[in-house]
């Protein structure tokens, strides 16, 4: 699997009830596949993935294998406080057809980077799939040290990329990629492509984020392989206000906009989440007009 373009986090669809929309669920993998993206990643934190049931993890996966009809790869997300339960959570994945698993790591009472990197290793020796080392401190409250994740790059075969979120980005993207000598994986960046200018022009090999409009992400991945900084950065001032937007605490801002793209049927947030105030609503709507206007949103765009 090759760990280089953009690779959406999904987000999970849920019925007004809290039940998983699998229709909504297919819609939004059906659209992923059309606009080419390399690949895409369920159940990370737009995913909800803290608030899901076991069983409920099982038919996301399953129904997500089902609807990519193999044109699209699928990361699963599979981390846990406990070992024993991400290498669980891994083989599910495994064995319901997953390509790869998004792992980090979770905090620990007293922060021991030798303890972060047994915990790779152990659920590496198990999982038996290529795994998404994800650093985001933001989530995790774990800071991994550039040492730290290079030394899982050189040790592990397992770990098949680096998704750097831990800031500033720019910084260790570069370190990630000039420190990497006997062995290379790719560093892709999140965080919603709030620096993806800055990651990209680093160096970054492409994007593991939630914006709600990849096709941007592939329009700046494209520029930058063509070596057009000039583009990518007309492209990202573009749309930064979106990206700024978006990047709001919790997932109601890209929800509802996903519903505004005519992907999710409802915007639902599972609880404790909150919804998204009328105000935050109206503001969207104000952006996504300013931004495309008169485009037509609920299909793919041309950035």
């Amino acid at each position: 699997m090759n760990f280089t373009g953009v690779f959406p986090i999904l987000a999970t669809p849920f019925n007004g009830d809290g039940s998983i929309d699998l229709d909504s669920l297919d819609r939004l993998v059906g659209f992923m596949g059309d606009i080419g993206v390399e690949g895409i990643t369920i159940l990370g934190v737009l995913g909800e993935s803290n608030r899901m049931l076991d069983k409920e993890r099982e038919a996301l996966i399953a129904r997500t294998v089902a609807a990519a009809r193999g044109r699209t790869k699928i990361i699963v997300g599979a981390s846990h406080p406990g070992t024993q339960a991400t290498i669980g959570l891994c083989r599910m994945a495994r064995d319901l057809g997953a390509d790869a698993v998004m792992i980090a790591p979770s905090a620990e009472p007293v922060p021991n980077e030798g303890r972060v990197f047994d915990y790779f290793q152990k659920v590496a020796a198990a999982a038996t799939l290529p795994i998404v080392a994800q650093d985001h401190p933001a989530s995790t409250q774990v800071h991994m040290s550039v040492p730290l994740l290079l030394r899982l790059v050189a040790e592990i075969p397992a770990i098949a990329c680096i998704k750097e979120e831990g800031l500033p980005t720019p910084v260790r993207v570069v370190a990630l990629k000039q420190g990497m000598q006997e062995r290379r994986v790719p560093v892709l960046t999140g965080l919603g492509a709030l620096y993806g200018y800055f990651d990209i022009m680093a160096g970054a090999d492409g994007f593991n984020t939630g914006f709600a409009f990849p096709e941007v992400l592939m329009a700046i991945v494209r520029a930058a392989r063509a070596g057009n900084s000039e583009e990518c950065y007309r492209l990202y001032a573009k749309y930064l206000p979106l990206i700024v937007f978006e990047q709001q605490p919790g997932v109601a801002v890209r929800k509802e906009l996903l519903r505004m793209r005519g992907l999710l049927r409802n915007p639902h947030v599972r609880h404790p989440g909150a919804p998204l105030a009328e105000t935050a609503a109206r503001q969207l709507r104000e952006i996504v007009e300013r931004v495309l206007p008169g485009v037509d949103i609920t299909q793919a765009i041309q950035p």
